[in-house]
């Protein structure tokens, strides 16, 4: 474990250190509050902040920030002091640095580069992220839950957010940082970053897995349709689901919020699908275009 301390304790490191505790920690507060006020509804009792237009915003609120940013301020003071800057030498364009890491706000992207083309990893899912979490407003339209904390009440939209916040952007931080070395090789905390070390993957497409060349005009199709089927099925089974047992929340979300949430979710859910492919099957990509590879 002595490399694994090493690389927490840089100086560049401890804040994500620190983050993922921060992160732990407030959902863990946040899904005791959650229950808590699950509990009092079940018992009858009223719940804070459920029915109140009007409160007042400086003891609950304003007071709290202020005196959390107080404390944000002198822990990063005395952090200035007591932890050296991670600056390092001058760029030098003839020696690249191995690993090549970008900040850490993007090695949850740069670690997608592992399962999807560039193209995919790069533009395609970003603009997605963005384009879902504009959607949000529009799509979300169950009024509880606005106020006081609740997961009886929204137990869907908190698990797929928890789902792809903390496993699909926080995981892919702390898998880049720690878990990724020289190489973009995959170091257990047991082990030595070795920078000669070379290990040999021998990918293959899922059509090449079947004698089906993924570049012809057949794996292409084949590609294509399994992609298509994924997406097909993921929409019609819940589709007739909701429409089964659920018909008054399907009618009051409207068919174009359905398809644009579940085509944001199976998409959310194609990257643990693809990581699963690539690292337990080693396949690369499932379908193999001239423009772009999935």
């Amino acid at each position: 474990m002595g490399p694994f301390i090493e690389i927490i304790s840089r100086p560049d490191n401890i804040a994500i250190v620190l983050m993922m505790f921060m992160v732990a920690f407030f959902t863990f507060w946040a899904f005791q509050q959650a229950i808590r006020n699950d509990s009092l509804r079940s018992r009858g009792e009223p719940i804070d902040g459920e029915y109140d237009e009007r409160i007042d915003t400086w003891k609950p609120l304003v007071r709290i920030e202020f005196i959390i940013a107080l404390i944000v301020f002198i822990g990063l003071t005395f952090w200035s002091l007591v932890v050296d800057a991670p600056l390092e030498e001058l760029a030098n364009p003839t020696l690249t640095p191995n690993p090549a890491k970008a900040p850490w706000y993007f090695l949850g992207l740069q670690e997608m580069l592992v399962y999807f083309d560039p193209w995919i990893a790069g533009v395609v899912l970003p603009t997605l992220i963005i384009i879902g979490l504009i959607a949000i407003p529009y799509v979300d339209n169950n009024p509880k839950g606005n106020g006081y904390y609740t997961f009886a009440e929204r137990k869907w939209a908190i698990l797929i957010f928890c789902f792809g916040f903390v496993v699909l952007w926080i995981l892919l931080i702390v898998i880049g940082v720690f878990f990724r070395g020289p190489g973009w090789l995959w170091f257990w905390p047991w082990e030595v970053w070795d920078h000669n070390r070379v290990v040999y993957e021998g990918t293959t497409d899922l059509t090449n897995l079947v004698g089906i060349d993924s570049r012809s005009s057949l794996g292409f199709f084949i590609g294509g349709g399994l992609v298509t089927i994924y997406y097909a099925l993921g929409m019609i089974l819940p589709y007739l689901y909701w429409k089964k047992y659920k018909a008054e929340f399907l009618s009051s979300l409207g068919m174009i919020p359905y398809i644009t949430v579940s085509f944001l979710f199976w998409t959310m859910l194609a990257l643990p699908v693809k990581m699963f492919l690539r690292l337990v099957l080693m396949v690369k990509y499932v379908l193999v275009t001239p423009w772009f590879n999935i």
